[in-house]
């Protein structure tokens, strides 16, 4: 389940200009990819968290990429919800920051592999990268610009991974099996 609730969408005149990114800077998230096209695309990109490549990847931004470091559970809360959209190029089982994104009215491009497939609708709440490339990034964001998306629709959908359906779902299972044991 995912904490939901401490996410919520802002007024689409508040929404800044710039993509986001969030996560430990590790090399399998692939910031690398990220920045490569974002300094292709002269598009703002910011970056939340800390980690072990953080000096080689400032190395490698340009100037539309900001670097943040650590920030906050307010401060994350509020980065999501003014996002263009959330960038995430590391195929991961579940992708709990795509659905929070998602409950703060953002919508994702993220690789499509891995839980991508199950927490992004493709066209709908965010759009799937097709490969782990720089290219294919480009490609998705240039894709993204063209479509509209639903800051309603976003929060919904997350809403189906939220803490409290996942409460309501178990205790639904454990009835329907204490219902169905014959108990001697």
């Amino acid at each position: 389940p995912v904490d939901t609730e401490r996410f919520g969408p802002v007024s689409d005149e508040l929404v800044e200009d710039y993509f986001l990114m969030v996560s430990r800077l590790v090399p399998y998230k692939r910031f690398d990819l990220a920045i490569d096209a974002f300094k292709t695309l002269g598009l703002p990109l910011k970056i939340a968290g800390t980690g072990r490549d953080r000096q080689a990847l400032e190395r490698r931004a340009g100037p539309t990429v900001q670097f943040l470091g650590h920030v906050s559970d307010d401060e994350l809360a509020r980065l999501y919800a003014r996002a263009r959209a959330v960038v995430f190029m590391s195929e991961d089982d579940f992708g709990i920051a795509q659905v929070e994104a998602q409950a703060a009215g953002r919508p994702v491009i993220a690789l499509g592999a891995g839980g991508a497939l199950d927490t992004v609708i493709d066209g709908v709440t965010g759009v799937h990268v097709a490969e782990q490339t720089t290219e294919s990034l480009i490609e998705a964001v240039r894709r993204f610009e063209g479509l509209s998306f639903s800051t309603r629709r976003n929060v919904e959908h997350a809403q189906q991974f939220s803490m409290q359906r996942f409460a309501d779902e178990l205790v639904r299972i454990v009835e329907e099996t204490r219902e169905a044991k014959t108990w001697s």
